[in-house]
């Protein structure tokens, strides 16, 4: 029987909500299972984790040094140091299995728990995998990927997990006339969705201030998170007197009800923004981060390839572009039911649960492994 688990993610939302959203999925089979969230006291989980109701036990953030240096000297010690407290946390959950998510969290709880003779599980949530889950992947045959073709040996394609309160969304007209009454639009707008991560995008922000007043005219209205530090800026830059509602926010408490208001969005793409917009059905004017080593153009490409959202590279985002692709999708009904119908069919709605297969498989096995001989015949 499986009695106890340790995610491990931390971190990034990226890493963390997965996490969540499998605990989730566990606590669903079974509320007397011990979940405990490994992560650091300094990342988004501090504040996630309790809020969901979850245990959160903590290790040292180990990050791994990108040159030569004093930092490169300490990693060994500083790696000691996580992996003794993340097998401390293993001893005294007396975890069943380890289901790791990548970033500096996972590595020692990696370590820890192949030293134990624990179960792993290893979920990648990007289509290429990093240093962490690469690791992890050596140690164990149950391994879950979001996109096909991700360089894991016998993975299991997924997708991402999602949390219920996304999967069970509700788009239909009338929550979406009651979802935009409630940010103060009009119910029977269409509504454009820009949002670029929990601090903003200036680029977004840029070419949104621009272009309001064409979208305005055209009965076009925009629910816009710019970003705590920017909202000053976006809000000084917004021309007076749009002829449709322009609702500025610093940032969203709740981005479940801003999708169900949305028609359209204009955003960044995370692995969890598109695995979530996949998941409800929203199709998106893509814009990748142009940083790091394309990810998050890899991420869009799917939804995009199957006719569920646009793509426009960082450089390339201009007043011009929206007006020429962004709007005339706004304006057509036909256009968006069709591009919403595509996004949905990209979506991995069952991601949560084929990752707790994973999770019993893994522990079974080891059950059997460690039976008597004598129990077995």
């Amino acid at each position: 029987m499986l009695r106890s688990v340790v995610l491990a993610g931390g971190g990034t939302a990226g890493h963390v909500e997965p996490a969540l959203a499998v605990a989730d999925a566990l606590r669903a089979t079974d509320p007397r299972l011990r979940l405990t969230l490994l992560g650091t006291t300094t990342g988004v989980e501090a504040r996630l984790v309790p809020a969901r109701g979850y245990e959160l036990a903590t290790v040292p953030k180990v990050p791994m040094p990108r040159r030569p240096g004093p930092d490169l000297l300490r990693l060994p010690g500083r790696l000691r140091a996580a992996i003794r407290q993340a097998g401390a946390t293993l001893d005294e959950t007396r975890a069943d299995v380890v289901v790791g998510f990548g970033g500096y969290v996972s590595v020692p709880a990696y370590l820890a728990a192949r030293r134990r003779g624990i179960p792993i599980v290893v979920h990648e949530a990007n289509p290429l995998p990093g240093l962490a889950n690469r690791l992890g992947a050596r140690f164990t045959p149950y391994v879950a990927t979001s996109y096909p073709g991700t360089p894991l040996r016998g993975a299991t394609l997924t997708g991402i997990p999602l949390r219920p309160e996304i999967l069970t969304l509700d788009r239909s007209p009338a929550a979406a006339r009651a979802a935009r009454a409630a940010y103060h639009l009009d119910p029977h707008r269409p509504t454009l969705l820009v949002f670029g991560g929990s601090q903003g995008a200036r680029s977004l922000n840029q070419a949104m201030t621009a272009v309001a007043r064409p979208l305005a005219t055209a009965g076009i209205q925009v629910l816009h998170a710019a970003g705590p530090k920017n909202y000053d800026e976006v809000a000084a830059a917004l021309p007076r007197g749009l002829p449709a509602p322009y609702e500025l926010r610093p940032y969203l408490d709740h981005i479940p009800s801003a999708y169900a208001a949305a028609d359209l969005t204009l955003c960044r793409s995370g692995a969890m923004t598109c695995a979530e917009l996949a998941a409800v059905g929203l199709p998106a004017a893509y814009v990748p981060l142009p940083i790091g080593n394309g990810e998050q153009r890899r991420n869009a490409l799917p939804t995009v390839e199957a006719g569920g959202g646009l793509l426009v590279e960082d450089g390339e985002l201009s007043p011009e572009w929206l007006l020429a692709n962004v709007l005339p999708v706004l304006t057509s009904a036909e256009r968006l039911a069709k591009m919403s119908a595509a996004c949905a069919g990209t979506g991995h709605p069952r991601a949560a649960a084929a990752i707790v297969d994973l999770i019993r498989t893994a522990a079974d096995a080891r059950r059997r492994r460690s039976r008597p001989r004598h129990a077995a015949s």
